[in-house]
């Protein structure tokens, strides 16, 4: 008989190494979500057993069980059973750290009071055993009432007993179902009031939970932080789910607690860590323990002002040139492999739109969307390295004090950084960042450091435009004054955009950055490949989709509608030229297919659409093949040098060094014979691809990262308004001086 899949919650404070155990005892087996309506991703692994089938369910770290957002609320509705859809787990696996045991019982003493099993995992065993640290467990696990198993996580130690501990409480009939004896650390007068406002709370019948006519039982626990928490989002979700005379009931109850115990957050403190006490008696042997040698030297070091500043920026610069040089062969052989794929199918199928389709649409889509894995892979693998060894903690201690300048918060620094090589990881590396408001003010800004895309775009307008000649004695490059002022561009915008959305519709009381700084370990090798796995997984199966649709979709705006049937018989006599037809003649040839394949770009979709929107460019300085090229560029900005190329009868496979793009740009005139580039109309078009959002991918991750399309479209009409402003201003002022 197959056995029903049982759910246990895993839980525990940042840097307790929660997330090594869940992907020590789930490896590969993880599948991710998000729950409905929110950001906060549903991560689930399986432990697998023949008899009992065991799903992890992977929470946030967090420091206690008090929601100050959203997210936070789901986080406590999944606990308590309150997620509409989501059965509640059968247990609560808590992850502590053995080197921190006082401070970790706050939240342990929250999740007892769920009324659900719990099993203590006391991880970094090891790190307490160096200090000198003797923990009883079996009288820490009596004095808690709940099996308290010892781990190393990132050594595998203790596992295996972990593992038992876990099937042995959901097969147990008693235990699946609830715990027999919930602890109580308020006092005695807190939970009778509790207990009235949940019955009180249960009779209301003017709005009904969830609009449903007959009650659940409402969690008592989310009732507790209503009471709690004030203007906390509990007390938000009372007043969506039973209406406002629910409100006046807490109050009420708030106000009775209040003039009986005091101020309530100080009683909940107080209280709790008065119970911490008191399961800490006897637990730890004679000897309070020792300071960790290494990590309190090194801590000397990397955590000073100067020091570790230095280091930190060095240690950037090491990340940020494996990830431009190590990715470069990688997407070097994607491309390869991309070009020979498609030499293969063509070689297999006549031209023809089906070819067309295939190559163009399905293979370039593909590769559009795998030519981003080389960068995602090893940012994502430093980001483990950084985070499993300790650093990430002290790193973001380091560049808080500046980041909170902007608005946002030191774990919004890598992401920034990483960002300059591909908004795509950038954003997905927001994830380390807790508070909701930080993490959407890292996303939206992300896009504005310049891309490692836009750099052919610079490349090419700098080269052919702006006059190669030197300032201050020779020292100074003009070209390179004007790369280094388009990077510039990008980070002046997205640093007063950060400070204006945290003043606006992101504002809010600024989160402190509260973080343990864990003991520095080596990484476990498993556990960071398991998180590069996961990550370029998610990639590929969410925004790869939709990256791949989007390409198909710019496809078929360049190529419908138009007979192309003299394109492809060219295409064919190309093909099939051998060595008896003149090199002259396959000349003529190859001239007039892209002649006509230019011809053919501007009468399709795109085309039509360039011509439409060439009033509006025109205040730009730019005519209708530049406003092509910019929306043909929205899968990937550097397109725009293929779509030039073959506007101009060039073909598709121009780059950026190419002298005949160069020459023919230089040799571009309006209807009067008056030339279409200058240096203003250069300058105009590196602006406005500094700052738009020409990026349909870095969009679709928006929005698989923020689960709203809100965001990825506010995005694109706020960066596409700036950079066609920039690019208006930059050419009118140009064209006047």
């Amino acid at each position: 008989m197959v056995q029903p899949t049982r759910r246990v919650a895993l839980v525990g404070n940042p840097n307790t190494g929660k997330s090594t155990l869940f992907g020590a005892l789930s490896g590969l087996a993880v599948r991710t979500g998000n729950y409905a309506g929110v950001t906060i991703e549903k991560k689930i692994g399986r432990l697998g057993r023949a008899q009992s089938p065991i799903e992890l369910i992977d929470l946030p770290g967090t420091y206690s069980l008090s929601p100050r957002s959203p997210d936070e609320l789901v986080a406590v509705e999944v606990l308590t059973g309150d997620v509409a859809g989501e059965p509640p787990p059968d247990a609560i696996l808590c992850v502590i750290n053995a080197t921190l045991l006082r401070r970790n019982l706050f939240l342990v003493s929250q999740l007892l009071e769920l009324n659900r099993p719990v099993i203590i995992a006391l991880n970094m065993i090891d790190a307490a055993r160096s200090r000198g640290l003797k923990i009883d467990v079996a009288r820490l696990s009596t004095n808690l009432g709940v099996r308290v198993v010892p781990i190393a996580a990132t050594k595998r130690e203790g596992l295996s007993e972990l593992v038992d501990a876990l099937v042995q409480t959901v097969e147990s009939t008693t235990a699946a179902k609830e715990s027999t004896t919930p602890v109580q650390p308020l006092p005695n007068e807190f939970y009778r009031v509790r207990d009235r406002v949940s019955a009180e709370l249960s009779r209301l019948g003017d709005v009904g939970y969830r609009g449903q006519t007959t009650f659940p039982p409402i969690s008592r626990y989310l009732v507790e932080r209503a009471i709690l928490d004030i203007g906390g989002e509990t007390e938000k979700w009372l007043l969506r789910n039973f209406g406002q005379s629910a409100i006046a009931i807490i109050t009420t109850a708030r106000d009775e607690l209040t003039l009986s115990l005091g101020e309530l957050s100080d009683v909940e403190c107080q209280h709790r860590y008065a119970w911490a006490a008191q399961v800490m008696d006897g637990v730890l042997g004679d000897s309070p323990g020792k300071p960790h040698a290494v990590t309190d030297w090194l801590d000397t070091i990397l955590t000073n002002r100067v020091f570790g500043l230095l280091f930190f920026a060095a240690m950037m610069f090491l990340v940020f040139q494996c990830i431009y040089a190590w990715s470069g062969i990688p997407m070097d052989a994607i491309g390869t492999a991309q070009a020979w794929l498609g030499d293969g199918v063509s070689a297999l199928i006549s031209p023809g739109v089906l070819r067309s389709l295939i190559v163009d649409g399905v293979i370039g889509g593909v590769g559009g969307v795998l030519v981003f894995l080389p960068q995602i892979a090893i940012l994502f693998f430093f980001l483990a390295v950084l985070e499993d060894s300790g650093y990430m903690a002290r790193a973001a201690f380091l560049v808080d004090r500046v980041m909170s300048w902007f608005g946002l918060s030191g774990k919004s620094f890598l992401p920034l950084m990483s960002s300059f090589a591909c908004a795509i990881p950038g954003v997905m590396a927001a994830r380390v960042i807790e508070n909701n408001r930080d993490r959407f003010a890292t996303i939206f800004v992300a896009p504005f450091m310049s891309c490692s895309a836009r750099l052919p775009v610079y490349l090419l307008l700098i080269t052919a435009f702006v006059p190669a000649t030197t300032l201050w004695g020779g020292w100074v490059s003009l070209s390179g004054l004007v790369l280094m002022s388009m990077y510039l561009v990008g980070i002046v915008v997205g640093i007063v955009t950060a400070w204006t959305l945290k003043k606006t519709i992101l504002r809010g009381e600024t989160a402190p950055l509260v973080m343990e700084l864990p003991e520095y370990q080596w990484p476990d090798y498993r556990v960071v490949m398991i998180r590069v796995y996961e990550a370029c997984k998610a990639f590929v199966i969410r925004a790869g989709t939709l990256i791949f649709s989007a390409s198909i979709l710019i496809w078929a705006a360049g190529y419908l509608p138009g007979d192309h049937t003299r394109q492809h018989e060219l295409q064919t006599q190309l093909e099939s030229a051998g060595d008896a037809v003149p090199a002259s003649e396959t000349a003529v040839w190859s001239r007039e297919l892209k002649t006509e394949s230019a011809r053919l770009l501007e009468q399709s979709l795109l085309g039509q659409l360039g011509h439409a929107i060439e009033p509006a460019v025109r205040p730009l300085g730019w005519d209708w093949r530049i406003g092509v090229g910019a929306i043909a560029s929205f899968p990937a900005r550097e397109v725009i040098i293929a779509t030039l190329g073959t506007v101009y009868s060039l073909g598709g496979d121009v780059d950026e060094t190419d002298e005949g793009l160069i020459d023919a740009l230089r040799r571009s005139r309006w209807p009067d014979g008056r030339p279409v580039y200058n240096v203003p109309v250069a300058l105009s078009i590196m602006v406005f691809f500094a700052l738009c959002a020409q990026c349909v991918s870095t969009l679709l991750v928006m929005r698989r990262e923020t689960n709203s399309w809100v965001w990825p479209l506010m995005s694109f009409t706020y960066m596409t308004t700036l950079a066609y402003l920039g690019a208006l201003v930059t050419y009118q002022i140009g064209i006047r001086l």
